[in-house]
């Protein structure tokens, strides 16, 4: 019989497949023109704030949107050549969804470490969250 894996081994198993960033190296990298996706549910966004220049994809829809293939995807996120930066609250359902990102063919897919929490403490910009009409996610 085949040992149950882990949540704990799956994330070691996907972080080791990345390239992760810290807040600092995410936001140079969003400034050199890579996009800073944000998997963060709407009342954390609202609690927190946002960082300026990401996009809001929830993470139930994020591999829909980056699937060119999946009649749901959005053309504005699916150059493979862009870096995809993935932030959560606290880095860790990131690391899982950039590894699924990779396999969908975003080989620079990657994520924040500690996630937004980090950004916060690293004292990087954030701006309110206005929602648009419309989103409630």
């Amino acid at each position: 019989m085949t040992e149950r894996k882990t949540i704990g081994g799956l994330l070691a198993a996907a972080r080791s497949q990345l390239q992760r960033l810290d807040p600092a190296a995410a936001q140079a990298a969003l400034g050199d023109g890579a996009l800073l996706i944000d998997t963060r549910c709407a009342e954390l966004r609202l609690e927190t704030g946002v960082i300026p220049g990401s996009v809001h994809v929830p993470l139930s829809v994020l591999y829909w949107r980056m699937d060119p293939t999946s009649g749901h995807d959005d053309p504005i996120l699916t150059d493979p050549d862009r870096q995809v930066i993935l932030i959560c609250a606290h880095g860790y359902s990131s690391s899982l969804a950039a590894v699924t990102l990779q396999d969908l063919g975003y080989p620079r897919a990657t994520d924040v470490i500690g996630g937004f929490e980090a950004w916060l403490e690293a004292g990087l910009s954030t701006a309110p969250f206005v929602a648009a009409r419309g989103d409630s996610t």
